[in-house]
């Protein structure tokens, strides 16, 4: 990894955070962080169901081919 980030550095990072957007906004940032991981995961995995239909799909298509 090219960025080393040790305990230390994450508090400090942390306490500039919290410093800057104050503990009232503090829980939507992180709430909205939160869902946009959710999000993502979500989308990726979705992406991966696809492609397993496309393979249904044209498995099907063959089968009837042969049938005819």
């Amino acid at each position: 990894m090219p960025f080393r980030l040790g305990v230390p550095e994450l508090l400090i990072i942390l306490v500039i955070i919290f410093v800057i957007f104050g503990a009232g906004k503090l829980p939507q940032i992180v709430g909205s962080v939160g869902k946009s991981i959710r999000s993502f995961r979500e989308g990726k995995a979705g992406e991966l169901d696809d492609d397993e239909e496309v393979v249904v799909v044209s498995k099907k298509k063959k089968s009837a081919k042969k049938a005819a």
